[in-house]
């Protein structure tokens, strides 16, 4: 046997364990010497990242709420794993770009930020001053709406009921009503019965879409006091509308307001920091738009 041909393999063998045995214990000395301590407002470090003590002692409250017991000591370790869980899956969930790729991960990332940039617009208290300033600029943001007061007959289309006849009893019912007959006769003897009826008193273009739909509620703009529309269809039939009076819009005193103006303010103050931190992204990021193919 040649001995040279068997002691190179051992030779390999031993440079291998002896290399191993450098390199394990040249980890270990870099590490008992190259860590940094935990810092104080940490209680762990999990990769480049710190388990900052205030949420390991948030958890250990919200844990203590849902004990009679004090917690012990293996209470208090199973809080730090789960903390060290939660890091090392959402760094590992951000090594993969779940931020990315997955839509909602993606949207509370982005609502997360909008949070973090409008909070302090949005805890700052605008001054009596201010408020007035901006009520002062932005009065049709406040003004109220004008109301009316109408009333209707209401001809329904049914089963049993067409339309050319539903349409045909309006048009006559408008007739007598325009001849000077009596709303509530012409009412009574032509019209059906509405399902809700509409409030006696002035009410608000809102109001008027709500009880009798937005096509008839939009006729009604075009109607002079006193005088029967000519009938409007609707899915239930058509309606004949006597407009009996009309409020102007008018816009509020401040000290009426005061509460909705500093609110509104507050939102545009937020919405304002938003857009100036978006603005100031753009200007720092180099963003390029396909020139063509976006139709």
């Amino acid at each position: 046997m040649d001995t040279t041909t068997t002691s190179r393999p051992r030779a390999l063998l031993a440079l291998g364990a002896a290399l191993g045995f450098a390199l394990a214990t040249f980890d270990l000395v870099r590490g008992g010497r190259g860590e940094a301590p935990v810092p104080d407002d940490a209680v762990a470090i999990v990769g480049d990242a710190a388990v900052l003590r205030i949420d390991y002692e948030r958890a250990l409250s919200a844990l203590a709420a849902d004990r009679r017991s004090p917690l012990s000591p293996d209470d208090r370790r199973r809080v730090l794993d789960r903390l060290i869980d939660e890091e090392l899956l959402l760094q590992r969930g951000l090594a993969l770009g779940l931020e990315r790729r997955d839509g909602r991960v993606r949207s509370d990332l982005v609502a997360s930020v909008v949070e973090s940039i409008v909070s302090e617009a949005a805890t700052a208290k605008p001054t009596d001053d201010d408020v007035a300033a901006f009520f002062a600029d932005n009065q049709a943001l406040f003004r109220r709406p004008g109301r009316v007061r109408v009333r209707q007959i209401l001809f329904r289309v049914t089963a049993s009921v067409t339309d050319a006849q539903a349409l045909a009893r309006a048009n006559a019912g408008l007739k007598r009503l325009r001849a000077g007959e009596s709303f509530e006769l012409v009412a009574t003897e032509l019209g059906d019965t509405a399902l809700v009826e509409i409030p006696s008193g002035p009410i608000d273009p809102a109001t008027v879409r709500e009880y009798l739909g937005p096509t008839v509620a939009r006729s009604i703009d075009d109607l002079a006091v006193g005088t029967p529309g000519e009938p409007v269809r609707s899915a239930a039939g058509y309606h004949v509308v006597e407009l009996l009076e009309r409020e102007p819009g008018a816009t509020p005193a401040l000290a009426d307001v005061a509460d909705q103006v500093r609110a509104e303010l507050r939102r545009s103050n937020e919405n304002a920091a938003l857009r100036g931190y978006v603005d100031e992204l753009r200007a720092a990021t180099d963003v390029r738009v396909r020139a063509s193919g976006l139709e």
